[in-house]
């Protein structure tokens, strides 16, 4: 009866909060890292409108996170399992506060010199991490002797929360990349979804082109101007648009010019199709204008609800650059940690309730995985829920799968302005693309305008 129910769940599971991780409007916001969701407060369900900030007592932590369909049940759900652990009347008492605007108050707060106004617990997302960790410090705790044990996690998503070495978030959900292929339309090419499994991305121009010839269909399409595709070519060999030390690395990056290469050619070759909003890449997905999508896990939250293409659909990783030494076929895009705030006065309490729940409890996972919040802990893959085949992508098993990827993502630099670089390389690919302008002077742009940015 158990694996009747979880198979119910998994089923639905798709269609429910995973969406809230996606992008939205902007794909630059992925991810559990998602900013829907309104700014109003919660206190154990009920939106009283008071603002929660500090200590909430000797059992009680308050949390500053968005989305209540996600972030806040996934928060309160893990209170209900420390509670019931012998923990007899521990609580969590949450205010919905939307992702930018935990930003706006924790600067804030860093102005005022006042930090007292913070939670004790707060999500942030995996890429500002690195900002507000450099330059607010006091800000974080430091977890690294905490006794939670981070190698259980997949090391690129640890590595958005560590800064000189200091862990100083927890990881929370997954934005591994997956690569979702319609089985039926490159069946017409006479391909299966092992052709598209542990390739390179030459490999991967090849087939596109068969898929393309045989159907009309592109392989990919991506928001116009969005760099997001490019973010993942880069971090899955590893490579950054930082250095170590912090400086710029966008000129003479190879593996950034490799990455503009590819897409440059597929939309030349017409197997990549630019489109000019996140709606419209959507409606690709959904109405088999395009033959597959590499992206963030949770894009499977958008593919889902077309219930008519189950079956239709498998997912595989993503394919590995061609002339990079540490290729691999494996990335992430979005994904948030939780902070224990620097200034609060239950940092014990905080420790071990994290420790037990987002960093220990399998029975945690198994629950959230019907909101669509797949793991970066390992052990959670090893868990039933997590082994059930899903009917709509053809009774793949594709939760083990995504968090044994989620395991093999290299881990890249993000840096204090990583929006920044990243904004710089949109804009370069862009020109690229419209009007045609040379590679490498549009990435000497880039690397101009992040200098510039940076007061450099």
């Amino acid at each position: 009866m158990k694996r009747k129910v979880i198979a119910v769940l998994l089923t639905s599971a798709m269609a429910l909060s995973m969406a809230a991780c996606g992008s939205g409007g902007d794909s630059g916001s992925t991810g559990g890292g998602s900013d829907s969701g309104d700014a109003a407060a919660t206190d154990d369900g009920a939106d009283s409108g008071e603002e929660v900030s500090g200590s909430g007592g000797d059992n009680t932590l308050t949390v500053w996170t968005w989305d209540p369909n996600f972030n806040v049940y996934a928060i309160e759900k893990a209170a209900e399992i420390y509670a019931a652990d012998g923990h007899d009347g521990f609580s969590v008492k949450v205010e919905e506060v939307q992702s930018d605007d935990i930003e706006t108050r924790l600067t804030t707060a860093v102005s005022a010199g006042d930090l007292s106004t913070l939670p004790d617990i707060f999500l942030m997302q995996d890429n500002s991490f690195q900002k507000y960790a450099t330059n607010y410090p006091d800000l974080f705790t430091d977890l690294t002797d905490s006794g939670i044990d981070f190698s259980q996690f997949s090391e690129a998503k640890v590595a958005y929360s560590t800064v000189d070495g200091k862990n100083l978030g927890i990881p929370f959900d997954n934005g591994a990349v997956v690569n979702c292929i319609r089985t039926d339309l490159i069946d017409q090419a006479g391909l299966t979804l092992d052709d598209f499994t542990d390739i390179t991305w030459s490999q991967y121009m090849e087939l596109a082109k068969q898929v393309l010839d045989a159907t009309g269909v592109p392989m990919l399409t991506s928001q116009a101007g969005s760099p997001d595709l490019i973010m993942e070519m880069l971090q899955s060999c590893g490579a950054s648009l930082f250095n170590e030390d912090g400086s710029v690395n966008i000129e003479g990056n190879d593996a950034l010019k490799e990455c503009m290469e590819v897409y440059a050619q597929m939309v030349s070759d017409g197997t990549l199709v630019e489109v000019t909003d996140w709606d419209q890449y959507i409606s690709s997905l959904n109405t088999g204008t395009v033959a597959s999508a590499i992206n963030g896990c949770w894009i499977i939250a958008s593919i889902t609800p077309q219930e008519d293409q189950s079956g239709n659909w498998q997912i595989t990783n993503m394919p590995r650059l061609d002339n990079q030494e540490n290729a691999t076929n494996y990335s992430n895009n979005g994904g948030s940690s939780w902070v224990i705030s620097g200034n609060s006065e239950n940092k014990d309490l905080a420790i071990d309730f994290m420790n037990s729940t987002f960093a220990g409890s399998t029975e945690l996972y198994d629950d959230l995985i019907q909101k669509g919040a797949l793991a970066t802990w390992a052990p959670a893959g090893d868990s039933e829920a997590y082994a059930q085949p899903v009917e709509f992508f053809a009774n793949q098993e594709i939760y083990a799968l995504i968090v044994d990827y989620a395991t093999k993502t290299p881990s890249n630099i993000t840096g204090p302005f990583y929006y920044d670089a990243r904004d710089a390389v949109g804009v370069a690919l862009s020109n690229i693309i419209q009007s045609g302008a040379d590679i490498d002077s549009e990435i000497a742009k880039a690397q101009e305008t992040v200098e510039f940015n940076m007061g450099g």
